[in-house]
This record gives C-alpha cells, sequence and structure tokens, in this order.
C-alpha cells in the first residue's frame, strides 16, 4: 500500500468521480485509475462501484476512508512537524528596534535566543517607532519593537504591549545634581537644565519635547542630534543632562547620576508588533514568545 495510491483513493472518495479526482491531485486519469486497481488488489477487495458510471463506496471503501484520511492528516502533520523544525536549524530573523531598545532590552534576550538556536541569523535594524513602522509593512522586517502609541496607527499591523518603562535623568556626578539636587527631580525643574537631546524621529525626543511643553517651557539644548550611546557620551562628559529610560540607564549608568523622575512623572510602553496579514516565519515567532515569556 503506497502513500500516493491512498490519496488517489480519498480524491474519488471525495468527488466520486475518476476525472475530477485525476484533476484534483494533478495526475492524468489513467495513471489515477491504475493506482486505483493496484491498492485493491493489494487488499483484496473493490473500494468502488462502478455500476452505470455511478461511483459509489463498497462497504470495504467504507471502512478504508476514515483510516486513510487520518493517515493523510498524520503525515501533513509530521511534515509540518519537521518543516519548522529545520526552519530553527537554519534561516534568519529580522528584527527591527529603538535604539534604546536595542541597549536595554535586546542584549539578554537574543543572548538566550542565539545560545539556543545558534544556526539562525538575527539581523537588527535600529530606527525610530515611525520607521520601523513603514518597514513592517513594506516587509523588510518580521517583527519590530516599537514605543507606543504609534505616530501613525496601522490596522494592518498586530501590537502586543510588552513593557512599561519609567523614564529617568542621567547627569554627569562631577556637575550639579538637576533640579533641586533632591533624591527625585520634576519635569518643570528641566526648565533651568541644558539637555542633551536625541535626533530628529527618535521617539524619546518627542516625548521629552512634549513633556516640557506640557509644563509651559521650551527645552534648552546644549547639544542635540546624536543616537543613545552618543548622548550618554555627551553626559558623562558634562555637556548636560538627558531623559532615557530607566533600563538603559541601568545597564549603561557607569559614570552616571541616575535621577527618578517626581510623579507622576514619565513612562514609555514598548510593544511588539508584525504584520496582520502575514503570519511571521517560524523563528520570528519563537523569538516573539521569548520576548513576550522574557
Amino acid at each position: 500500500m503506497q502513500f500516493q495510491q491512498l490519496q488517489y483513493f480519498v480524491a474519488v472518495a471525495e468527488t466520486r468521480h475518476f476525472t475530477r479526482a485525476a484533476e484534483l491531485v494533478h495526475v492524468a486519469q489513467p495513471s489515477l485509475s491504475q493506482q486505483i486497481k493496484a491498492l485493491e488488489r493489494e487488499l483484496g477487495a473493490d473500494l468502488f462501484g462502478r455500476a452505470r458510471g455511478n461511483i459509489t463506496l463498497t462497504h470495504a471503501g467504507e471502512a478504508l476512508l476514515p483510516l486513510a484520511r487520518r493517515i493523510l492528516a498524520d503525515a501533513d502533520t509530521a511534515r509540518h512537524e519537521v518543516q519548522e523544525l529545520v526552519q530553527l536549524r537554519g534561516g534568519r530573523v529580522r528584527l527591527g528596534a529603538t535604539p534604546s531598545v536595542c541597549t536595554g532590552l535586546l542584549p539578554d534576550v537574543l543572548r538566550a535566543f542565539h545560545d539556543r538556536y545558534p544556526g539562525i541569523r538575527l539581523l537588527i535594524e535600529e530606527g525610530g517607532s515611525h520607521d520601523l513602522v513603514r518597514e513592517l509593512a513594506r516587509g523588510a522586517l518580521d517583527l519590530a519593537l516599537v514605543v507606543l502609541p504609534l505616530p501613525t496607527p496601522s490596522p494592518a499591523l498586530t501590537t502586543v504591549e510588552l513593557l512599561r518603562e519609567d523614564l529617568v535623568v542621567v547627569s554627569s556626578p562631577e556637575a550639579p545634581a538637576p533640579g533641586r539636587g533632591g533624591r527625585t527631580v520634576h519635569v518643570a525643574d528641566l526648565e533651568g537644565e541644558r539637555l542633551v537631546m536625541f535626533r530628529h524621529g527618535y521617539d524619546l525626543r518627542e516625548l521629552t519635547v512634549a513633556a516640557c511643553r506640557g509644563e509651559g517651557f521650551e527645552p534648552d539644548f546644549a547639544v542635540e542630534g546624536g543616537e543613545m550611546d552618543a548622548v550618554l557620551g555627551f553626559v558623562r562628559a558634562g555637556l548636560g543632562v538627558a531623559v532615557v529610560p530607566r533600563m538603559v540607564a541601568t545597564r549603561s549608568g557607569r559614570g552616571l547620576r541616575v535621577t527618578p523622575l517626581a510623579r507622576p512623572g514619565l513612562r514609555r510602553t514598548i510593544a511588539l508588533a508584525h504584520r496582520s496579514d502575514v503570519a511571521p516565519p517560524r523563528a520570528a515567532r519563537e523569538l516573539q514568545r521569548m520576548l513576550l515569556e522574557r
């Protein structure tokens, strides 16, 4: 008994027509008929009644049909499981993330993923949420870690909240403490400070500027235009203070004074996004699971 014969048998049983069954399984009708006859000889019983061109299942055919369907389904499951396993031995995952997330959240998760799936290449693209959403939409990324709310909400994306993170103020230990020098600093206290500011398009820039304007003042920039590493370096050099995620300050805080923002403070929400109309590849789904369970 051959797997292909069972496929042909189920096709005839479902269509009750040899020609249509042959078209369904993409084989010539004479070849299909020959394989059905060979299966009947193997089993020692007719599977179909062929009276006057009316195709019906015999008792033997009715007994075989559920078993054949189960065998075909099990084979399909086996093929799928093996393909899934093979995909986790090789391939790639294209992940986009904001620079601050790359600095704070990703290193530990990516290390764990690489240890478990060393054959999978990790391609990381840093950018602001607006740029990452655009790259997701055009299929250049499998997943992206973005800041909510999105600059331009897109119904074509699915987002799952990953974490909410407090922002803190970092400054040089050699410079005066920001604000009134207490354990915390209010956003309003930043009116008297010179800020080291990120480049345009950076989510943290937009959030910080909006918070200052909400307190009735325009922030004063000592230097602007940098990425995360450059901003932290400028703060260490005493050029000014910066508002950064707590996770970044904790990981990269050497040589920095970290001052929490007083309540209600500032927070940001990080979400994992992917296209709604296309399921991420198996390897990307596994990375997604590890990020959500971290």
